[in-house]
């Protein structure tokens, strides 16, 4: 840490790293001292990094704050309190987001009052930008362990893969009719690349109807792999966790290595003979992504409700015609 002013002003600023810097006011400190205090820090990060930063306030919302700075967040949160968790992970993302936008760009986080705020989100930022820095990894197979529930017309399970709430892999339909195996296993060639959050959804193709059913949906974040292995147990899959069909020991699994290749050892995965996999892509149940229109529904409704209330106006209008002309 470079201590650039100390005991020379009322204030203390601190460069933590070359791009995230401190500055810290005394809790005691008068208004007007403070306010010319604050000027000061202003010139100096003008005359220093220009517009380039971006400046957290850490304490309560203060108007002269924003006139001598125009880029400024407020996360304030009262002083000697733990402050919350949303708050702390918008404020990271925020920063991120600042500092990857341009190698220029700087965080000032400023304080007035208990410098432990400041501690607090330097030591969260350290561990958000270490997560953010995970290697992504690559997702060769997914097992399902369960005696799998049997239905009159048959069972026609198929995965789709999102990351980041976007569709990335869609599997083909598995016909497990004949088959008298506890495990369904498939494999992914060659092995997704994924990184973040991860959302996995099993859905059965319905034969006597263009329609599918939710079997079980599960979500994690690839920070929390921590080997070639990713259990879920029945409790932790949406859906199935309260299905009768799935018995309590039915478990999910993921395998996951740190390239495309195929793991040794794992040859073991491996279906029933008798189960079938139909990798016809081109059917509409299976290719329909349920999350690709999600943010357009809203507008799509107010659309509706526009068209609809242009249509009364005009019934309106005309019965009020209706009304006064003879």
């Amino acid at each position: 840490m470079d201590r650039v002013m100390e005991r020379q002003y009322d204030f203390d600023l601190t460069y933590i790293t070359e791009r995230i810097i401190s500055v810290f006011f005394p809790p005691l400190l008068e208004e007007q001292r403070y306010r010319l205090n604050l000027k000061e820090v202003a010139s100096m990060l003008k005359s220093k990094h220009q517009d380039k930063f971006l400046l957290f306030n850490l304490s309560e919302k203060r108007l002269d704050i924003t006139r001598l700075n125009p880029k400024v967040h407020d996360f304030g949160w009262p002083d000697l309190h733990a402050p919350p968790l949303d708050k702390i992970c918008a404020m990271c993302k925020a920063m991120e987001t600042w500092l990857n936008s341009d190698p220029q760009h700087v965080v000032v986080l400023h304080c007035k009052g208990n410098k432990g705020k400041t501690g607090v989100i330097i030591a969260a930022y350290m561990h958000y930008s270490k997560i953010s820095q995970i290697p992504p990894s690559f997702c060769p197979a997914l097992t399902v362990y369960s005696s799998l529930y049997t239905l009159s017309t048959g069972y026609f399970p198929f995965l789709k893969i999102y990351q980041s709430m976007q569709l990335v892999y869609t599997s083909g339909i598995y016909d497990l009719q004949g088959s008298a195996g506890r495990k369904l296993c498939v494999t992914i060639e060659p092995a997704l690349l994924l990184k973040g959050d991860i959302m996995v959804k099993c859905y059965h193709r319905r034969v006597q109807a263009a329609e599918r059913d939710t079997v079980f949906r599960v979500q994690f974040h690839t920070c929390t792999i921590h080997g070639v292995q990713l259990w879920f147990g029945k409790g932790e899959l949406d859906e199935a966790c309260s299905d009768d069909r799935f018995p309590p020991d039915a478990t999910v699994e993921f395998v996951f290595s740190s390239g495309p290749e195929k793991i040794k050892g794992r040859e073991y995965q491996r279906n029933d003979p008798a189960v079938t996999v139909d990798y016809n892509t081109t059917d509409p149940v299976v290719r329909w992504d349920s999350y690709e229109n999600f943010n357009q529904r809203h507008q799509d409704s107010l659309e509706g409700m526009r068209t609809y209330m242009i249509a009364l106006t005009h019934v309106n209008t005309r019965e009020c015609l209706d009304l006064v002309l003879p």
